[in-house]
């Protein structure tokens, strides 16, 4: 670090001119505040099946939790073999790892997804978009030749498009 530099001003003055390091030194931001509750990502979302899935025992679960997908989550049903030689299947296997919670079961994964009635699943499968499009599928646009505004769909026709 350098120290301050002299220069003389008119009539024999002598001013300090702090050196070019010393000041960028002097005008460090202050570190950014913790993030204020309301601010914070949403990352669960809770649902509620039409029919809800029932278990060995007869019990019927609607209430689950569904938890924002990664790009880890989309990618790696991609090799899952089920998936390879059926696509459809990928929506199975997308769901059972991110519902984290469904009614009262230790744990859900694509078995259970895979024993849901249709109505269920496709249930999940336009929750699933939603959740992980912001909180809907649609998008607000304009058009390009008479600027009238209309909204488009964006949700693709499998789990993991758009």
């Amino acid at each position: 670090m350098r120290r301050s530099t002299t220069a003389r001003a008119g009539a024999g003055s002598i001013v300090d001119v702090p050196a070019p390091e010393a000041e960028a030194e002097q005008t460090v931001a202050p570190a950014p505040a913790a993030a204020p509750v309301a601010q914070r990502l949403r990352t669960e979302f809770p649902f509620e099946l039409p029919r809800g899935y029932v278990d060995g025992s007869g019990t019927v679960h609607r209430d689950g939790v569904m938890r924002l997908a990664t790009a880890r989550d989309e990618l790696i049903p991609l090799r899952d073999v089920r998936v390879q030689e059926n696509p459809a299947y990928l929506s199975v296997v997308l769901l059972g790892r991110v519902i984290t919670r469904l009614g009262a079961l230790p744990s859900v994964h694509d078995g259970v997804v895979e024993n849901m009635f249709a109505s269920d699943l496709a249930f999940l499968q336009d929750f699933y978009r939603q959740v992980n499009a912001e909180g809907h599928t649609r998008a607000a646009v304009e058009c390009p030749h008479c600027s009238e505004p209309f909204e488009v769909e964006l949700g693709g026709s499998r789990l993991g498009e758009s």
